[in-house]
């Protein structure tokens, strides 16, 4: 417990430990704070970036799709100014559209050769009726719907008699400025969205195109096409189902709200959002068509986008962890250089106040001099110690030599002391002058000497039990 105690109590630290740490806590606390507001504006300037990518390679896909429009409204704008189909409209009888129809059809058919894109392509009267075609099934029946929706340059997916696809429609004109028909280019939808799907960067984006309602009229997966993005009003359902405009049924809505900003954008952009189904986080960017109210957008899994931005996390996280462990490693070095020196000075001095200098003075010497040797502030101290000691340590030798001859002194004088105060007490002088008599008497005739003595010994012992009594 008391172990546990210390463990939690920085006071009770060694103070390797406590320079340790705050050595780490000094280089690291700054360093995090700094690695943590570095991590975050690169964080926002890479997925600014990503962003700006996704936004970049929408605006260059729109702008090489717009390109295949063009390139098809000038090959309407040729076919309608052929001379062979101004010639065969320009016909007033039967007889002589048919002397014309060879080489319209030879005309025709040379487009629909050197553009395999093209389905078919049709020649109409103002009526709507189709007096001419690359397939003879179109002739006879009447578009005029479909030449109202697209009179002029213009271009929508709709439904023909047998699959949904683009059409591009071209007034003829005669001579004098007069419309006598129009010229109308069906391409099949699969080539559209084949050219569509080809401009993917990488396999990890999708690129899908929406018209001016929100309706996915391209998209890498076919599950999705002609889907809406948002909830479509009753009424323009009704209208689309009417006139086939998507070949389908029923247009289902996936409910998607963060992609309102898709329909009709202006400018690009992108936003973030996840799939009805999967639910699987998606990021996308956008760029509208120049040539129709259509948007392209570029789609990229989140995980995918949150790639470079995981990459830099774990940069930064593995040099935050890198710099702090060399720091660590310093700090303990550094709180050892300094606290075993601390500590030799500790061992040497309590040696010195428990008076077991001596008997261990060449073991402390050792552990002081192999850090006596450096320049430092630890080195002098050091120095100082090891003379303060040998000073201290000789001093208590002729210390204890001077007490020792003391102490015999004053036991000699304790001695004469007591030999003065027992040869001057007044008993003593008189037993030390009976002796003396007794010495001078001479021992009579009469008396044995066992007996003289006998009787001295008496009178002795008389004199000292008198010199003890008080």
């Amino acid at each position: 417990m008391k172990h546990l105690h210390r463990l939690f109590n920085p006071l009770a630290w060694p103070i390797a430990a406590k320079i340790s740490v705050a050595l780490v806590c000094a280089v690291l606390i700054p360093m995090i704070f700094t690695a943590y507001y570095n991590l975050q504006q690169s964080l926002n300037s890479v997925e600014a970036g990503e962003y700006r990518k996704l936004e970049l390679l929408a605006s260059s896909s729109a702008s090489r799709f717009d390109q295949l429009i063009i390139d098809h409204h000038r090959v309407v704008a040729q076919v309608s100014n052929n001379r062979h189909v101004v010639d065969f409209l320009a016909a007033d009888t039967p007889q002589k559209q048919e002397a014309h129809r060879d080489n319209l059809q030879a005309t025709l058919q040379n487009v629909l050769r050197s553009h395999p894109d093209i389905d078919n392509v049709l020649l109409m009267d103002n009526k709507g009726e189709c007096l001419a075609a690359t397939d003879p099934k179109f002739i006879g029946e009447n578009y005029s719907i479909i030449q109202d929706n697209f009179y002029g340059f213009g271009s929508l997916v709709s439904q023909t008699i047998e699959n949904p696809g683009m059409f591009f429609s071209g007034r003829v004109r005669s001579p004098n400025g007069e419309i006598m028909g129009t010229t109308l280019l069906n391409i099949r939808g699969e080539d559209i969205w084949k050219t569509i799907n080809a401009l993917h960067i990488d396999f990890q984006s999708n690129i899908f195109l929406i018209d001016q309602q929100g309706v996915i009229i391209s998209h890498a997966d076919p599950s999705l096409l002609y889907h809406s993005l948002l909830m479509l009003p009753t009424k323009t359902l009704k209208q689309a189902v009417q006139n086939k405009r998507y070949g389908v049924d029923r247009v289902e809505s996936l409910d998607i709200p963060e992609l309102k900003v898709m329909v009709r954008a202006k400018q690009p952009g992108h936003a973030t959002y996840q799939l009805p189904r999967s639910h699987m986080a998606q990021i996308v960017g956008f760029a509208p068509l120049a040539t129709q109210p259509w948007v392209l957008g570029v789609s990229q899994s989140k995980a995918e986008f949150s790639i470079p931005l995981n990459r830099l996390i774990w940069l930064n996280s593995t040099s935050v962890v890198i710099v702090g462990g060399i720091t660590a490693i310093i700090a303990l070095l550094l709180g050892l250089s300094i606290s075993r020196p601390i500590r030799a000075l500790t061992v040497a001095a309590q040696a010195l106040e428990d008076d077991d200098f001596d008997s261990h003075v060449l073991e402390l010497h050792q552990n002081l001099a192999q850090f006596a040797h450096s320049q430092d502030d630890i080195g002098q101290l050091m120095c100082v110690f090891l003379e303060m000691a040998e000073s201290v340590r000789m001093r208590d030798q002729r210390l204890k030599v001077q007490v020792q001859e003391l102490c015999i002194e004053i036991n000699e004088t304790k001695r004469a002391s007591h030999v003065a105060e027992i040869t001057e007490n007044e008993h003593f002088q008189q037993l030390q002058q009976k002796i003396q008599k007794l010495r001078e008497q001479q021992v009579t005739q009469t008396e044995t000497e066992t007996e003289y003595y006998q009787r001295l010994q008496n009178q002795v012992q008389s004199l000292k039990e008198r010199s003890h009594d008080p």
